[in-house]
């Protein structure tokens, strides 16, 4: 189930969403997860000039996914209960991505065991709690911030492809105007099984490249 767009309803209790302070001058912070999961290959993050994350305020992003509406019940369930201790498959990134006064809140959460991105979030500062605008449940997905825009990765695999080893990856780009994201951008990139070479279409053009060691 994919959800994005236009701006959805379900603003939750700062009450329960802010905790605590961290001062800082990047424009971009993140907080690492408890299965320190990588970001898919394609979707490395930028950090754009100082802005409103400066002085950024943590959030509990767990329970702001649960008292969510538009968060899908099979992800609500994944985060019924930590993986391990108190530690939840839950990657954090405050970033600025709609122009507002304040930091975004990019949620990816991920399933314990193999660490499988399973929904992908963005959450607005509107009052006193956060708004979601953007959700993407279709797995395996991941979003992050590129110089200020949303990028949003999804691993592709064929037949007999193991979960740690895709096929490929679809990196869509989405630009915020008029209250909702919109996709302006795309391209899918096919791995080699050797790692030696990979094809990438971009807007419909295939270019090859070699970066395996020459003879």
């Amino acid at each position: 189930m994919t959800k994005g767009g236009a701006a959805t309803a379900g603003v939750a209790a700062v009450g329960l969403l802010l905790a605590g302070c961290n001062p800082g001058g990047e424009g971009v912070r993140s907080e690492g997860s408890a299965t320190s999961t990588p970001a898919p290959r394609g979707a490395a993050s930028s950090s754009p000039a100082p802005t409103a994350t400066a002085g950024y305020k943590k959030i509990n992003a767990v329970e702001l996914l649960k008292h969510d509406p538009n968060v899908g019940t099979d992800v609500k369930k994944s985060l019924a209960k930590p993986c391990s201790a108190d530690e939840y498959p839950v990657d954090v990134t405050y970033a600025t991505l709609t122009g507002g006064d304040s930091p975004d809140v990019i949620i990816n959460v991920m399933t314990c065991g193999d660490s499988l991105g399973i929904g992908a979030y963005v959450f607005r500062k509107r009052g006193d709690g956060y708004e979601n605008v953007y959700g993407n449940e279709q797995p395996p997905v991941y979003a992050s911030d590129n110089k200020g825009e949303l990028e949003v990765t999804r691993q592709t695999y064929d037949a007999g492809d193991k979960v740690c080893c895709p096929s490929g990856e679809d990196v869509l780009s989405y630009h915020w105007s008029d209250d909702h994201f919109t996709q302006y951008d795309s391209d899918h990139t096919d791995y080699s099984k050797t790692t030696a070479s990979r094809t990438t279409v971009v807007d419909g053009s295939v270019s090859a490249g070699d970066t395996g060691s020459e003879d």
